[in-house]
């Protein structure tokens, strides 16, 4: 059982995010099972899911350290080192031409919403 740290140099930011998240999940979590416990004294409501807290966070610590998961995160560093991101102007057209394709997208089902309404409804006389 290793307690230090896999591999410190490598995939350092996307361990540490990874374990914020996680921890983060494990509080929410761990607050919301001590509202639960409403009528329980305030040491029972408080002193387990503190002492589930400290454990999770234990888990996860180790969690990322695991020589296979810490080094699919220094693969997915790797990778994400190596993605091209758009400039603010290139974010900026492509979220225009998404937006305008789903508007044109929502009118042209909006047409036929209406077409097949009034071809039911005022023609054949169905519904």
């Amino acid at each position: 059982m290793h307690v230090g740290v896999y591999k410190k140099s490598q995939g350092r930011i996307t361990r540490q995010l990874t374990f914020v998240a996680i921890a983060l999940a494990v509080a929410i979590g761990m607050y919301q099972y001590s509202q639960s416990m409403i009528s329980s004294s305030n040491t029972l409501r408080y002193g387990i899911p503190g002492v589930l807290l400290l454990i999770g966070l234990w888990m996860t610590y180790r969690l990322v350290n695991l020589p296979v998961f810490a080094d699919f995160l220094i693969a997915v560093e790797a990778e994400m080192n190596k993605v091209s991101w758009p400039t603010r102007s290139e974010l900026f057209r492509a979220s225009l031409v998404v937006l305008f394709t789903i508007f044109a997208l929502a009118a042209v089902l909006a047409t036929y919403d209406i077409l097949w309404r009034y071809l039911f409804t005022d023609i054949l006389k169905i519904l």
